[in-house]
């Protein structure tokens, strides 16, 4: 049975701001691999080769990052959303590229643990009008919460006040064309846009079958810097072990699971895994911790950076306090000065958030 795939990617990831006023949410790497790569892995590792990438504004850098799908031996079309008016409104543009296939819909900013491919496998077993992942979670008053009878959604109801289960939609779903004649009966929601669980409960109302997935393992929505963060320490988790390929010299310790790209240099330092180190990154003097990632022609001397992620072309010297838990863009320098007058000076973009470290007694 031929499906197709369709990663939903027009967000501006307002949240993410600044990082996102110079690329696309969905381009920020994780353990040194944009996130939309691997929604793009799972999908051909499921035996979906056929795959449409819905874009808004930025259309240009995703198509640039991933192309026309040749290095994973797929298809990629690029569907464009002008106006992003929700969910079911994305998936609605997409109808010319769906045809008459079912499809598979994933968010482009959701990662989960172990792909798609049983997700996909019971589709094609059983063949129900639609399916819907779901996870289970603590927190149901913060998502789209699904009731299940009989492994069957029998309700959805966004962020309720009352959930009725603990399993979250987990942004996947699968779609036969149908969906298309429902999203144009649904109504704007209160905050005017067209919602896809409004369009999924008018289908099951009218007596279509939509079976559940509950999701083993973990789940994030990358929406914030502190979920990328944490989900670039779930990967890093899963690094199977240390992969040297670049060069360590005579002085520098290196600890655990680290994986070092051709090109990089280690020199005079200790680095402790897991870590990911990208190509022509040179690391002299430093400390590297736990569950971090450095993209590639980085330079960090005489520094200490700890659980975060640092991207391509970027320097850190001198910073002697520690950098942990941070979320730090392309071609940033972060730098220490004795010029006088002594002062922190910044150039910081539109919505970031920069601590200063406050010595115990108060300096």
């Amino acid at each position: 049975m031929p499906i197709k795939g369709l990663i939903l990617c027009a967000g501006l990831g307002s949240r993410l701001r600044p990082l996102t006023y110079s690329s696309a949410k969905h381009l920020i790497p994780v353990a040194n691999k944009p996130i939309v790569f691997y929604i793009i892995e799972w999908l051909k590792a499921a035996g979906i080769t056929e795959i449409g990438i819905v874009v808004g504004v930025n259309r240009h850098e995703i198509s640039q990052a991933v192309g026309n799908g040749d290095r994973w031996g797929v298809s990629i079309s690029y569907i464009d959303q002008i106006n992003p008016l929700g969910t079911a409104h994305a998936v609605q543009v997409a109808q010319d590229f769906v045809e008459q296939d079912p499809f598979v819909m994933i968010l482009g900013d959701n990662m989960f643990q172990g792909g798609l491919e049983r997700f996909v496998e019971q589709y094609r077993r059983t063949t129900p009008d639609g399916m819907v992942m779901l996870h289970q979670t603590d927190r149901p008053h913060d998502f789209g919460i699904a009731e299940v009878k009989d492994g069957l959604v029998v309700g959805l109801e966004e962020k309720p006040e009352e959930p009725r289960s603990n399993l979250a939609v987990a942004g996947v779903y699968v779609f036969n064309p149908s969906i298309f004649e429902a999203i144009t009966r649904i109504e704007p929601s209160p905050r005017g846009e067209l919602e896809l669980p409004d369009a999924v409960r008018l289908l099951m109302d009218q007596g279509m079958r939509f079976e559940s997935h509950q999701l083993e393992g973990w789940w994030r929505d990358t929406g914030r810097p502190e979920d990328v963060i944490e989900l670039n320490r779930l990967l890093l988790e899963e690094l199977p072990h240390a992969q040297i390929e670049g060069q360590v010299d005579g002085e520098s310790a290196v600890i655990g699971k680290v994986s070092l790209s051709q090109g990089a240099r280690i020199e005079r330092s200790r680095i402790v895994g897991p870590v990911v180190i990208g190509p022509d990154t040179v690391i002299s003097d430093s400390y590297i911790g736990p569950y971090t990632s450095i993209g590639a022609g980085c330079a960090i001397k005489g520094s200490e950076v700890e659980y975060g992620v640092v991207m391509d072309e970027t320097e850190i010297e001198g910073i002697s306090e520690r950098i942990g838990c941070s979320l730090i863009g392309k071609q940033v320098r972060i730098t220490r000065t004795s010029q006088r007058p002594l002062q922190n000076v910044f150039v910081v973009g539109d919505r970031s958030e920069v601590r200063i470290l406050v010595a115990s007694n108060g300096t």
